[in-house]
């Protein structure tokens, strides 16, 4: 049991799925949803986009207002900077200072809105974006992270119009595909929400969320065999995936194979090494194999770290479990 643990350290929303029956207990799996829509710095040509693309009457840099001598333009770039170097409340500061001295500079509304997500304040984030799109009305990636902010507040009909505009605009933006998707698979329309995870899949190569989520909608399917394929997709695309290797242990699980899914839990564990739910499954499988001093230690980390995270529910889930293992510890084979 030592090798589970050895290479690791010892923290998404989550939702059940009941797998059958063993001799031992009823065992039930948390499934890690990955939902929040991708947020990213915009890139220079985005920038420059949403400079040239301003209202002919703004004022140009060299008319603006002066603060400490900086323009707008200053401060966007400044802003931009700060977030290079991990400076969050600076660059908010700086692309709000940008807004007051341009308020039809799209670029610095979109980038605050960015960083206001960044630090989880997504009314005001939504509300920059919502001025970025009034700045400038051809700008797409405001009106998609407009939408994965409407989205992220639950407000599922306005983030599908924003999204849908934001592809209007730029039919191969690929995180507004993705976010359109996410859209869909909270509406549980499956089939819809594989095409635009698929299409997000086209257009950023690089993005292993896509797959995963196509993952996610075939298990509401019940189409295992498709869902390990997409699992498998997105851990080609990151290694590192610890949601889609727990997932893919999960079905494995289900599916008996448990030295499948006892190696996809440990990939899971080390890929992240405070994810509950890894050690969770890990304790799963070990009940079925009867080792139950091995699914102790392995419950009694699911269980401390669900606490920690404030998921109480599953924290009560693997100290059931846990009691199951140590009584079956104790008992005389």
């Amino acid at each position: 049991m030592g090798s589970f643990f050895s290479k690791y350290r010892i923290v998404g929303l989550v939702s059940l799925i009941l797998l059958s029956e063993s001799i031992f207990f009823s065992p039930a799996f948390p499934v890690t949803k990955r939902l929040v829509p991708s947020v990213r710095v915009a890139s220079r040509r985005e920038v420059e986009v949403s400079r040239s693309a301003a209202s002919p009457t703004s004022p140009t840099p060299s008319t603006l207002a002066q603060n400490n001598n900086q323009t707008a333009t200053d401060l966007l770039n400044q802003g931009l900077q700060a977030i290079q170097s991990g400076k969050v409340q600076d660059a908010i500061a700086a692309f709000k200072q940008a807004t007051q001295l341009d308020p039809n500079l799209a670029a610095a509304h979109y980038n605050l809105g960015l960083a206001l997500r960044q630090v989880g304040q997504l009314q005001p984030s939504a509300d920059a974006f919502y001025r970025a799109t009034q700045a400038d009305p051809k700008f797409a990636p405001a009106f998609a992270n407009l939408g994965g902010a409407l989205l992220e507040g639950n407000n599922l009909q306005l983030a599908n119009d924003y999204l849908r505009r934001a592809l209007e605009l730029d039919p191969k933006l690929g995180f507004a595909h993705y976010n359109l998707g996410l859209v869909r698979e909270q509406q549980r329309d499956c089939k819809q929400a594989i095409a635009s995870f698929k299409k997000a899949m086209e257009y950023s190569k690089n993005a292993p969320e896509p797959a995963y989520h196509i993952g996610m909608c075939y298990l509401q399917q019940s189409k295992l065999d498709k869902a390990k394929d997409a699992f498998r997709q997105a851990i080609k695309i990151n290694p590192k995936y610890s949601e889609a290797h727990y997932n893919l242990g999960s079905i494995w699980f289900n599916q008996g194979k448990l030295q499948e899914a006892l190696e996809a839990f440990r990939k899971s564990a080390e890929a992240n090494s405070n994810y509950p739910n890894a050690y969770h499954g890990a304790g799963l499988v070990f009940m079925q194999l009867r080792q139950y001093k091995d699914a102790v230690q392995v419950l009694q980390f699911a269980r401390d770290l669900y606490n920690t995270q404030g998921n109480l529910q599953w924290a009560r889930n693997a100290e059931q479990l846990l009691q199951q293992a140590q009584n079956l510890n104790y008992q005389p084979r």
